[in-house]
């Protein structure tokens, strides 16, 4: 069985469908007992359970299913979760009104109000953990304005606001259980308002049971169970044994090759799959030589060979990117797609030549990548050929491979010309896919950034025209003037190619047959509460 991402959630006191049961003469009517149990698979890292300081996809999807936040995504659509309604924005665009449900209580027992509310988003930012700057850099102050209303003030006016509000971390979390914990984080411990409580988090696994106080839907489940494998081959063994009911993130394109075909071919078991929002690029260091000629930058974009990293990287797993911004979003512009009736490989060769380089005078670049990733070397091999092969050897590249604890800190100090990273967006907005990669706060034309998200990324990139378009897309409260600046961004991207994108990649999940009710949402999150076993 294929099934392909839907999204479907209810909030508030919305019922849930249940069978009817036959009256008895001498007993009200009661609902079947919900006895589902189910066990899922994964091999990600959990570093961390705190909200304020987790910062790993896998992570996220699990705060998403213990925890509610002020905002959350059904259909696609933004809609209130803790919130009653949408937010009432001052004129300014600079002050958020946000009035709260009242029907809530924290796993522990105790009430959510505003004052919980403000204090954890008070306590991600103040605490300073990964996530922090998604508030810390936007928030000026959260103030209580009754029990059950809030209001926050921005530092500059950001359209996509409330769609930040939805990211897992930012949910509420009890300030009677987290009040001895403000300047510290709790790994092994959640106590929020969503449809499951942490019960127990062992190095083998983690224990969530569905909380019977939900103000929301009930799960259909009584608990889920998060095994941890130590590699893909042991998740995978463990599913194709039958040892876990869902094997989730992440599987090797071998093993999600083997699991897709034998599900299209006889039934066994179901495979869950959708465009997903990471993508994987490569960051051109623009602060030092060669690279700090347009020409070449232009002429290595021109050189990549998407399809063939699709096919023999990934056996067709991904889809080629050719923009920061993901297909997902409407907004997403191909600007780095060059039709193969313009010669992008003649166009590249002349722009080398212009620049003063040939055969015997070649561009030497290093290009980075991380060596416990496994796609990322053959990858980084595949470019490497691609950009030698067709640009004649104008280009030499030399392969550099490290782990990537060493790698971030290297990209940033510049050590690089080029560097293969992945990301994630971090809420539902082309913007996230934008301002972290384009903005410089501080530097010049000349001199590139000395302080920004582009010495972070390692590009190094300087652009006033690029920085004031960043600042009218995420001011701008009409969609199709917001559509258009994203339009501009992404031609401006593709001239000054301080990026290159690669690909995007897509998301899997297999369930054995006898799971009900499995999706992936829009957002990638996989949602437990409505999985049960027939």
């Amino acid at each position: 069985m294929v099934l392909t991402v839907g999204c479907r959630q209810w909030f508030g006191s919305a019922p849930t469908p249940s069978p009817t049961p036959t009256p008895s003469p001498s007993a009200s009517p009661s609902p079947p007992a919900i006895t589902s149990k189910l066990t899922l698979g994964t091999t990600a890292k959990i570093r961390t359970l705190d909200p304020a300081d987790a910062y790993k996809v896998f992570t996220g999807n699990l705060l998403y299913n213990l925890g509610d936040r002020l905002y959350t995504y059904t259909d696609g659509k933004l809609v209130p979760q803790l919130a009653t309604a949408m937010p009432e924005v001052s004129e300014d665009g600079l002050e958020y009104l946000i009035n709260l449900r009242q029907d809530v209580v924290f796993h522990d027992g105790t009430p959510f109000d505003a004052k919980a509310m403000a204090f954890s988003l008070q306590r991600f930012i103040e605490n300073g953990g990964q996530p922090s700057f998604l508030l810390s850099d936007t928030v000026e102050k959260v103030d209580v304005i009754a029990s059950h209303q809030l209001k926050i003030r921005l530092k500059k006016p950001f359209v996509a606001f409330p769609s930040l509000l939805a990211f897992s971390g930012l949910a509420a979390v009890s300030p009677q259980s987290y009040a001895d914990q403000v300047e510290t984080f709790q790994r092994s411990k959640f106590i929020g308002t969503g449809p499951y409580k942490l019960v127990s988090d062992t190095l083998e696994e983690l224990q969530l049971e569905a909380f019977d106080k939900y103000w929301g839907e009930a799960p259909q489940n009584k608990s889920v169970t998060i095994k941890r494998y130590a590699n893909p081959a042991s998740l995978y063994n463990a599913f194709r044994s039958g040892l876990v009911d869902i094997a989730y993130q992440s599987l090797n394109p071998d093993q999600i090759g083997v699991l897709a075909s034998t599900a299209e071919q006889t039934g066994d078991w179901q495979i869950i799959t959708g465009s997903g929002s990471n993508i994987t690029y490569l960051s051109l260091n623009l602060r030092d030589s060669p690279l700090n000629q347009k020409e070449v930058r232009q002429a290595i974009a021109l050189a990549i060979d998407r399809p063939n990293l699709q096919n023999r990287v990934f056996k067709d797993q991904v889809d080629p990117l050719y923009s920061l911004i993901p297909s997902l979003y409407p907004e997403s512009k191909s600007v780095f797609r060059t039709a193969a009736d313009l010669n992008p490989a003649a166009q590249a060769k002349s722009k080398l030549r212009q620049g003063g380089y040939s055969k015997s005078n070649p561009v030497k670049l290093t290009l980075g990548y991380r060596n416990n990733v496994p796609s990322d070397g053959p990858a980084a091999q595949i470019i490497k050929s691609s950009i030698e092969r067709q640009l004649d050897d104008l280009i030499t590249v030399d392969l550099e491979g490290m782990n990537s604890s060493q790698a971030y800190i290297s990209q940033n100090q510049g050590r690089y010309n080029l560097f293969m990273l992945d990301y994630t967006g971090d809420f539902s907005d082309p913007d996230t896919y934008i301002q972290p990669f384009l903005d410089c706060s501080k530097g010049s034309e000349e001199e590139g950034c000395q302080t920004g998200a582009t010495v972070v990324q390692g590009s190094f990139y300087y652009s006033d025209r690029m920085n004031q378009l960043i600042d009218q897309e995420r001011q701008s409260r009409d969609a199709q003037q917001r559509q258009k600046l994203f339009a501009e961004i992404q031609d401006l991207l593709a001239e000054d190619v301080p990026y290159i994108p690669l690909w995007q990649r897509r998301e899997y999940a297999f369930a054995q047959d006898s799971v009900k009710n499995i999706r992936l949402e829009p957002t990638q999150h996989l949602p437990f509460w409505p999985l049960k076993k027939s």
